[in-house]
């Protein structure tokens, strides 16, 4: 029996608001990092909301999975998208296929961090 790999609810609660996660995940060489982060698209009503300041929430948000390496050295400054590399990027149409994706990259939901507390540049 396999089970089905489950969001902690405060990053599925984030990503239904519209926010970014990532994972640093191992890089394909030495003085590289690399990260995978999953950018929540927007839906409608998002506009309405920030014009209201306030965030809107959904449950039927398509999201972007991006797998980016980077200049280890050039990480803490400005020009970190010097020599950074798309390895490979996704669309998943909603949350099920967003686990799809996780699982074929061998990723899990557990994994991921909110962006601002990774060292993800982006």
């Amino acid at each position: 029996m396999t089970s089905e790999p489950v969001w902690p609810l405060a990053k599925l609660s984030a990503l239904r608001l519209g926010r970014r996660l990532a994972v640093e995940v191992p890089a394909t060489g030495a003085g590289r990092r690399a990260f995978v982060d999953i950018t929540p698209r927007a839906v409608e009503g998002d506009a309405q909301a920030r014009h209201e300041k306030w965030t809107h929430k959904s449950n039927t948000r398509s999201f972007r999975i991006e797998h980016w390496e980077y200049d280890a050295d050039l990480l803490e400054g400005y020009d970190y998208d010097i020599g950074s590399t798309l390895l490979r990027s996704a669309v998943a149409a909603d949350e099920p296929a967003l686990l799809t994706v996780l699982q074929q990259w061998r990723l899990g939901p557990h994994q991921f961090e909110y962006a601002w507390d990774t060292a993800d540049p982006r």
